[in-house]
């Protein structure tokens, strides 16, 4: 009898380890930031790994007088919508601040705070005034009716803005929360640049508050796109609510409980969260400041907001009174279009909540009885599942994970041969008639990117029309960072309701150190497809100083026009060390006194020193002559 006992319960053990080990989450988290290297947009870095991609967008807001390099694709197009951009910013820095020593632990943290950093590094220029917030780079109309690679654009780039007399108070206000929740990121490792993004939320909330109004009344042209349907009062709660995560200051506690009914906190009840909807996000963190204790007398107010992030959380397990669809093989289902994007943003508040509950002993209290943090947790873990693949297709939906996943993906850069594989300028509507309309899997493995996924009955189609399905996004991607290292590593032996305390991020591994790729020139010189000049970087020694590499860098920048550059201007960031051979200015830096032009065909070099990857340095002005 024993022997026998011993021999089940052996059994179910092993049944346990192959059930916990039926997916390669870790590899599912490299795959997930690795997604984000596809999208970039601008001067890509020298320890770029997706090495299909090229430089694109080299004069984006050049004709509206600013610097707009930089950031996001949001999805398979080539427009940098700002809405999506900050919440996909937004979402990443939850996710390392909730699970960044497990994403040390699964050596990630480092690639995760450099996709953070990409884009808050755009965020930071598109916001080059108080008053002032770029929100779009392109036209979606024009933009869709070409399909192109990013580096062969010949699209509108127009900039479109917000400001005091054309208010977005949505956008502005998830601008603020995004850089206030990555000034938490960075606090502790760069702090100069955390205040930086700090003073860049506070000014952006200021904004969103003072001058009230949606965003896409003042930019029109988002509005078949990223149309913000649930208005400005989510995003103005959520803001203050990092903002107060960021500082601690009382004004944004008080804010959150002096506006919880008027802006509707505590009075809306959601079943959907997403880049367009936060209510369900800032009622999840105030509930957090509520069980951490830090309500004051704004306690009651916060109990209001506790309940409706309980009833989100028992509509997605099926026990509240409005509960989500799912399909038949489990998956929970909002809409035909880019279902999946709902499912990891819900999966993740299910995750980070019931962390948050099992940190404070407390349960869910649902219409139809109490559901334990397990219980969040176990579902939030079948939603991730499914999408790697536990789904009655046995189709994983990450592209590049399990041994079938979407071949076809709506994704003009994925879908059309690198550049750097032949610089042949794609057209417009050369551009659909050779690629988006083959019938084989595209020639660029888009490693990492979640899909629109399937349908309310687990139905796919792996066609490159079918976009609803096909076509992937950023903020699908985001809030899977966090949720996929604390299913790969656990939670054992943490606490979080304790203070952020992120570890030291791993130097994330590169490619050895080259040259910036030269950008390709197409048959004409058209907006993104051709720079007038290349700049080169090459580290020419280095020496170990108190346990760390130093790096010196040799920098030409060579004029690729048939004219004489003046009045050059350079932009130099992620910069941590000395730069001899240009002047300092206020907006970057420019050429020495006694070196005024570069003649056509001409370079200047210049050097520095610092210990880690090449700056990112570009050619932000200049005069022909």
């Amino acid at each position: 009898m024993g022997r026998t006992l011993f021999l089940v319960y052996l059994i179910l053990f092993v049944a346990g380890i192959v059930e916990s080990a039926s997916h390669d989450y870790a590899k599912a988290l490299s795959k997930s930031i690795l997604f984000f290297e596809a999208q970039r947009s601008g001067y890509l870095p020298s320890n770029q790994r997706i090495t299909w991609r090229g430089n694109s967008g080299l004069l984006d807001g050049k004709a509206n007088g600013v610097d707009l390099v930089g950031g996001y694709y949001d999805a398979g197009d080539n427009v940098k919508f700002g809405l999506p951009m900050a919440f996909t910013i937004t979402m990443m820095s939850w996710g390392i601040v909730e699970y960044g020593k497990q994403m040390a632990a699964s050596g990630e943290l480092g690639h995760a705070m450099e996709a953070v950093k990409w884009g808050t590094d755009y965020l930071i220029k598109a916001h080059p005034e108080p008053y002032v917030l770029y929100g779009e780079v392109g036209d979606g109309n024009t933009d869709h009716n070409c399909w192109q690679r990013p580096e062969d654009m010949t699209t509108d780039r127009q900039a479109y803005r917000i400001d005091a007399d054309h208010p977005g108070s949505d956008l502005a206000g998830e601008t603020a929360a995004a850089m206030a929740a990555s000034s938490i990121v960075f606090r502790h490792f760069d702090p100069a640049y955390s205040n930086q993004l700090l003073t860049h939320a506070k000014q952006l909330f200021d904004f969103a508050d003072k001058y009230r109004g949606k965003y896409d009344s003042s930019i029109t042209v988002v509005g078949k796109y990223y149309r913000s349907v649930s208005g400005y009062g989510d995003e103005l709660l959520w803001a203050a609510a990092w903002l107060y995560y960021a500082t601690e200051e009382p004004y944004y506690l008080d804010y959150l409980g002096d506006n919880g009914g008027p802006l509707g906190g505590t009075g809306w009840a959601m079943s959907e969260f997403g880049w367009d909807v936060k209510y369900a996000g800032v009622q999840v963190l105030v509930s957090k400041l509520l069980l951490q204790g830090k309500g004051g007398h704004n306690w009651q107010v916060f109990e209001k907001y506790r309940q409706n992030a309980d009833f989100f959380m028992c509509s997605c397990i099926g026990k509240g009174s409005r509960n989500v669809q799912r399909s038949p093989g489990g998956l929970l289902f909002r809409q035909r279009w880019n279902n999946l994007q709902f499912v990891t943003s819900a999966s993740f508040l299910l995750t980070v909540f019931s962390d948050y509950l099992q940190s404070s002993g407390q349960n869910v209290q649902c219409s139809s009885g109490s559901a334990a943090p397990s219980e969040l947790f176990n579902f939030a873990k079948s939603q991730v599942d499914y999408i790697l693949g536990d789904n009655p297709r046995g189709t994983s939906y990450m592209v590049g994970y399990g041994s079938t996943y979407p071949q076809q993906v709506h994704h003009r850069a994925s879908s059309i041969v690198s550049i750097k594989v032949n610089d042949n300028f794609v057209s417009c509507r050369g551009g659909y008639a050779t690629w988006f309309s083959r019938k084989a899997s595209d020639p660029n493995l888009l490693d990492g990117a979640i899909v629109g996924g399937p349908d309310a009955n687990d139905n796919f189609a792996d066609e490159r029309n079918n976009y609803e399905q096909t076509e992937p996004a950023t903020y699908n991607n985001a809030p899977l960072l966090g949720l996929l290292a604390r299913l790969h590593v656990g939670n054992a032996g943490l606490n979080q309701l304790l203070p952020v305390a992120l570890p030291k991020p791993n130097a994330p591994k590169s490619p050895a150190l080259k040259p910036n790729p030269r950008p390709q020139p197409s048959h004409a010189p058209v907006a993104g497809a051709f720079s007038p000049f290349t700049v080169k970087q090459t580290a020419t020694t280095s020496w170990i100083e108190r346990g760390r590499t130093y790096y010196r860098y040799s920098v030409v920048v060579i004029n690729n026009t048939a004219k004489t550059a003046k009045d050059l201007k350079f932009n130099v960031s992620n910069l941590y060390g000395p730069l001899w051979g240009l002047n300092q200015a206020d907006n970057g830096y420019n050429l020495p006194s006694w070196f005024t032009s570069l003649p056509a065909g001409k370079s200047l070099e210049f050097v520095y020193i610092h210990s880690g990857s090449p700056a990112n340095i570009w050619v932000t002005g200049y005069t022909l002559v």
